[in-house]
């Protein structure tokens, strides 16, 4: 990677595509992420993305029951998330960007198989890298997959793109006196309170010392401002 270009990792929910209806996925949604994502490209920032699949199916969910095991589950999530990412990746492509999906599983009918050497070129070449299917392990989510696949790559920041414009204390939505928190770091993070990433996808950022940046996706240009350096629009885990 060239010193003057930056890398960086964008993680979406799978929640996010499905816009108001709650499940599925919205055209108008993909073209809004597609053009975000394009406009980092042509600020030359080398762009990896990692999507769950919450709009789909939560392998949490589908285990509670208890007539589909946890590890079950945990694969028909890993499936969903390779759905959405064939779906970014069209939308991306009609951008005109050039992009991979690359999943942790072996799907070579759709996409690649995850290799970082091979995932790490295919930056380097200006092409955006969607990697898929979590970890290709049950029990960890896709937050986790966004520090792994981010620490593999050597990206400087992870930018989780959210609903809301960051981190707060408790939950904004039910509590009127929540406090917006710019700036905390990782051991708060993991506070019970808090709600950013689950503790594994934390601690990994902690041993890396690599940055979580939480922000709202929905507002127009907040992912190119967030990597040039204002971080008056969202919330920072950093060492």
């Amino acid at each position: 990677m060239h010193q003057d270009k930056k890398r960086v990792l964008v993680k979406f929910s799978g929640e996010a595509l499905a816009g108001e209806n709650g499940f599925g996925i919205e055209n108008s949604i993909l073209k809004f992420i597609a053009a975000e994502i394009k406009t980092l490209i042509q600020n030359q920032i080398e762009v990896g993305i990692v999507i769950g699949g919450g709009n789909i199916i939560r392998g949490v969910s589908a285990s509670k029951g208890g007539l589909i095991k946890r590890t079950s589950a945990d694969h028909m999530g890993m499936l969903a998330t390779v759905i959405n990412a064939i779906a970014i990746q069209e939308a991306l492509e009609s951008c005109g960007l050039d992009v991979r999906v690359q999943s942790a599983i072996q799907m070579e009918a759709f996409c690649e198989t995850y290799i970082m050497r091979r995932a790490q070129r295919h930056l380097e070449k200006g092409r955006v890298v969607i990697f898929a299917a979590g970890t290709g392990n049950p029990y960890f989510t896709t937050d986790t997959t966004a520090i792994l696949r981010a620490v593999e790559i050597d990206a400087h920041m992870v930018i989780k793109a959210t609903k809301v414009d960051g981190i707060y204390d408790k939950d904004p939505n039910k509590f009127e006196d929540a406090r917006f928190l710019n700036t905390l770091s990782y051991d708060e993070a993991m506070q019970d309170n808090i709600k950013v990433m689950d503790d594994t996808a934390i601690a990994l950022a902690k041993d890396n010392a690599l940055p979580i940046v939480v922000c709202n996706m929905f507002k127009e240009g907040n992912l190119l401002k967030i990597i040039q350096g204002d971080i008056s629009l969202c919330s920072i885990v950093k060492n």
